[in-house]
């Protein structure tokens, strides 16, 4: 079951157009310091499907810290499982992401 990736630079360009779902597979205090702008911070060891967006359809983007960490791309394939179509990994994770000077937010989610 091959995972489609997805570059830093590429999930910035969808992320302008709206309609797509970052999900940050680090810890929380990673993700407190800094993610990708509207990023999710779900907790890999208990992430169920009640956790994820209910359109089956929706474009899921999955990221943990570096190309070495195994945590996304294990979320991607149970989101896969669970029946979800459109489901990439941002392997290069929050690393790659800095590295390529993209915007990021940091601290706790502004209130809806």
């Amino acid at each position: 079951m091959g995972l489609k990736t997805i570059s830093p630079q590429k999930l910035h360009q969808r992320m302008q157009g709206g309609g797509v779902t970052a999900i940050d597979m680090n810890s929380r205090e990673s993700w407190l310091q800094a993610r990708v702008p509207g990023a999710l911070n779900l907790d890999p060891e208990a992430l169920a499907a009640g956790d994820l967006p209910q359109d089956k359809a929706s474009a899921l983007v999955f990221y943990c810290s570096n190309p070495m960490c195994s945590k996304a791309p294990n979320a991607a394939r149970r989101a896969r499982g669970w029946g979800y179509q459109n489901v990439l990994v941002m392997s290069a994770g929050i690393r790659g992401w800095l590295g390529a000077a993209l915007p990021t937010e940091s601290g706790e989610a502004a209130s809806a």
